[in-house]
This record gives C-alpha cells, structure tokens and sequence, in this order.
C-alpha cells in the first residue's frame, strides 16, 4: 500500500511523540475534537448527535462480578484470594456471598483474563 508524503510525515512525527506528548495529544483530540482511543489503542470518533440518537459508547471498563462457585469453591476461592490478594477468610467470605464484585474499571483484556481463571477453576462469572 503506498501514502501519501502528508501522511508519511504525519505518521512519522506521531511515532516519534514523547508518552508525554503522547498523552497530551490524546487529551488535545478528546477535548477539541471528540476523539477517543478505543481498548487495543484503535483511534475511535465519538459518535455525532443524529437527531436525537446516540450510538451507544463502546464499553472500555469492566466489572468482574463472581456469580457462583459451583462445586469447587476450594478452588474459586484460592483463584479469588491470588487475584483480589484477600486473605483466605476473606476470600472465603467473598466467594460464599456470591454474586460478588471482584475487581472493577479493568480492561476488557484483564476482565476476559480473570474470568478465564475463574471459570476455569469452576467459578461462574459474568462480566459488566
């Protein structure tokens, strides 16, 4: 695929950008011009208002919510306790109340990641 030199040059000095240009540049298109970096660092535009009809944002943050233990629980609460870094009794105490936060505002990446380990250790999961 050939670009243009505009966006050659352009791609260039984005590439050469500091983190705390970087970040500076991200903060600058969010509030001038509505753009946001979606999960997986995908440049996302906010969507435009259409008659009174907003797209719904596409989710960036995820609770991860323990609804069950199954017959495993010695195994989702040893899961629990390595992830949340609860004490035994605590995690214990966590995973008997079910449903259950365990952690909150993690990345889609980090939020599959946990309930793959919880589910893996007989746990039921939803994520929200």
């Amino acid at each position: 695929m050939e670009f243009s030199a505009a966006t050659q040059q352009l791609g260039d000095l984005i590439a050469e950008l500091t983190l705390k240009q970087a970040k500076e540049l991200s903060d600058y298109l969010k509030e001038e011009h509505g753009i946001e970096p979606a999960s997986g660092g995908v440049v996302q535009m906010a969507p435009a208002e259409a008659g009174g009809e907003e797209a719904a944002p596409e989710q960036t943050e995820f609770d991860v919510v323990l609804t069950g233990f199954g017959d495993k629980k010695l195994n989702v609460v040893k899961v629990v306790r390595s992830l949340t870094g609860q004490s035994l009794m605590d995690a214990k105490k966590t995973v008997e109340s079910a449903p259950a936060t365990l952690k909150e505002g993690l990345s889609k990446e980090e939020a599959e990641k946990m309930k793959a380990e919880l589910e893996e250790a007989g746990g039921s999961v939803e994520l929200k």
